[in-house]
């Protein structure tokens, strides 16, 4: 050593510098690297990402690589700076200049630089890594096998595998936030329509259903007048018929298929008995993704829900679904309120006590808990655990509600307050009268 000159010993510093910052490069891209845009790669015929995988299957055998050449090279590094600082300042501040000068060099230029470069841009780093290290691990690998025996034979004792914590699958509620993550990637209707073909799995027909009392149905022992002015004044294409009571459903008609009766001039209440379709029946606690497969499975397109004893609760479309998905449907090019809902000029919003929880967080962007009763009248009466008789001023989940109008022992209108509204002794959990 001492026959090598000093320029010559700054020189060789600087390239074990300079390897040392591409050994910590290298493990910080390739332990940074996005797995299933890597996949997505590979699946492409990426030579660069197909050997990226490959040493990332085994990424022990990586790990010990990378080590390997890093340690080596900081090791050498430190050897030759304690020779130039021997020479340059002498054998006592020699050392202390090797010390603290030699590991704030490594720290900067080939620590926190290169490793803060790999995270930022790891694809830049790693791909063209693998092309040296992939030989390298096949020239070394004796080393590194022994060297991973060793480490692995010390997690064994953990019962730990090196191998054990490489499930990339994702939940529902990660999948949920690499949606939002995506950005600009992804436009934010189509982020919207993703999450909701996720939640499907956790919405049941109970949550969506169009409720018993609000099904348009027709009496079949009604006045045959009655009947037909009904269906001729129908908003739905498919209508259900029921005999004195709901519970008596005999089917669906097709508006289509009374117009066709019409047309040949055989519309009567038998003809139209004749034309009525079977009705399909689903359990309130049926998943919408369960009850879509159900409707693409038997080619329906409506049901009625009913519980545990039978009962008819509800009436739920394929529509309904879809609504949950992407929307709902409109024909108006500007989006509006729905009926259940006006806002005031005070900012206040009036609300029907009977729309649904679920739909208003969805257009309000609110958060009223859905666990529970599927209606806002619901909602307050579980929390009053009573009717009430008066006006009363309630805060809900940190909502201030006043309820506005009661009658028919139901709770019939209701005004959401802006925060500043909220008297004084309607604190989170109490009641205002």
């Amino acid at each position: 050593m001492d026959d090598i000159s000093t320029s010559t010993l700054f020189i060789a510093l600087g390239v074990l510098i300079l390897l040392s910052a591409y050994f910590s490069s290298s493990e910080t891209g390739m332990m940074s690297i996005n797995r299933y845009r890597l996949k997505h790669l590979q699946n492409e015929g990426n030579r660069a990402a197909q050997r990226v995988q490959k040493l990332l299957d085994r990424p022990d055998r990586l790990i010990g690589l990378i080590l390997i050449g890093n340690n080596l090279v900081n090791i050498a590094a430190s050897s030759i700076a304690t020779v130039i600082c021997i020479r340059l300042f002498g054998d006592y501040w020699g050392f202390i200049a090797t010390t603290f000068g030699l590991t704030l060099i490594l720290l900067i230029f080939a620590e926190v630089t290169p490793k803060t470069l790999a995270a930022l841009y790891p694809e830049k780093i790693a791909f063209p890594s693998s092309i040296i290290l992939l030989p390298m691990l096949t020239l070394l690998y004796p080393l590194v096998a022994f060297i991973n025996g060793i480490t692995n034979s010390f997690l064994a004792l953990l019962r730990i595998s090196p191998l054990g914590g490489s499930d990339d699958a994702l939940s529902r509620e990660e999948l949920r936030t690499v949606v939002y993550e995506a950005g600009t990637l992804i436009p934010k209707k189509h982020q919207e329509m993703l999450v909701g073909i996720l939640d499907l799995e956790s919405v049941t027909a109970e949550d969506i259903m169009v409720p018993r009392a609000e099904i348009v149905a027709i009496d079949i022992n009604d006045d045959w007048k009655k009947i037909q002015k009904q269906l001729t004044n129908a908003q739905h294409t498919r209508v259900l018929l029921y005999r004195d009571s709901i519970d008596d459903a005999v089917g669906f008609v097709h508006l289509r298929d009374a117009l066709r009766l019409l047309s040949k001039d055989q519309f009567t209440k038998a003809s139209l008995l004749r034309a009525v379709r079977e009705i399909y029946f689903t359990p309130e606690s049926t998943p919408l993704h369960t009850l879509m497969y159900k409707f693409q499975a038997e080619k329906e397109r409506i049901a009625l829900v009913v519980d545990e004893y039978g009962d008819i609760m509800g009436l739920v479309t394929l529509e309904d679904i879809l609504e949950e998905i992407i929307g709902d449907f409109t024909t108006s090019m500007v989006p509006d309120h729905s009926k259940e809902v006006h806002i005031q000029q005070d900012g206040s919003v009036l609300v029907d006590g009977s729309a649904n929880i679920r739909d208003l967080n969805r257009e309000m962007d609110w958060s009223l808990p859905t666990e529970g009763p599927k209606t806002l009248n619901g909602l307050l009466l579980e929390y009053l655990q009573e009717i009430p008789e008066n006006k009363v001023s309630v805060r809900l989940s940190g909502y201030p509600i006043e309820i506005v109008d009661i009658s028919e022992n139901m709770i019939k209108t209701v005004r959401v307050l802006p925060e500043f509204y909220l008297p004084q002794a309607a604190t989170s959990g109490d009641t205002a009268r």
